[in-house]
């Protein structure tokens, strides 16, 4: 109930960066201590979450809240690195409804930018086929369009795609039904292949 009332705010009017309230300025620093400044992440087992729809960005904080995602530990990347190696939901259990709309709206209004990756261009070229028969209906524009509100693949880092899809295959994520029918037939060298394919996209 919380997360279907959250996301229909979201949809209706996202907020804009000016509504980010003072006190949440300090949980958007903590996020940029991992994700990079402006949501813009520079390490390759950690997702940019700049420009990702403001829904799709609440429904995964509130997805770490409740634990229904894997919450995998990592240091810090910046700032104080000294601090001790925290996870997703650690840095969401204590956030309210009002500080995860607040934090989708802030980095959803930040533009998304490619990581700087080497792709191998047969591998590419494999995924782009799969992705156009089993992807596209749900991630428009080869993954590049946020407004599907289904994030944004075209551009992100292969290491975290890579870790991401084989946690779909596991079934360890939550996913549509659909999805988890397209996802449950990959093998591992398709999931190689869409990675490239997305980290070729500009």
């Amino acid at each position: 109930m919380i997360r279907t009332l959250i996301l229909a705010v979201l949809a209706g009017a996202a907020l804009s960066p000016a509504a980010v309230m003072a006190d949440t300025a300090a949980q958007v620093k903590d996020c940029e201590g991992c994700h990079g400044n402006d949501g813009l992440s520079e390490w390759s087992d950690v997702p940019t979450i700049a420009g990702i729809s403001a829904g799709v960005h609440a429904d995964y904080l509130l997805s770490y809240k409740d634990k229904s995602r894997p919450c995998a530990k990592s240091k810090y990347r910046q700032g104080d690195t000294k601090r001790p190696e925290t996870d997703m939901c650690s840095a969401t259990a204590k956030l309210s409804e009002a500080d995860i709309e607040a934090l989708a709206a802030h980095f959803s209004a930040k533009p998304f930018k490619a990581a700087k990756q080497t792709v191998d261009a047969a591998k590419a070229a494999a995924g782009k086929t799969i992705h156009a028969r089993d992807c596209e209906k749900c991630h428009e524009g080869n993954g590049r369009k946020a407004d599907a509100d289904a994030s944004i693949l075209a551009g992100q880092w292969m290491p975290y795609l890579t870790t991401e899809m084989n946690a779909f295959v596991a079934g360890k994520r939550p996913q549509p039904k659909k999805m988890a029918e397209k996802m449950k037939g990959l093998k591992p060298a398709d999931i190689e292949a869409l990675a490239h394919f997305y980290g070729s996209q500009p």
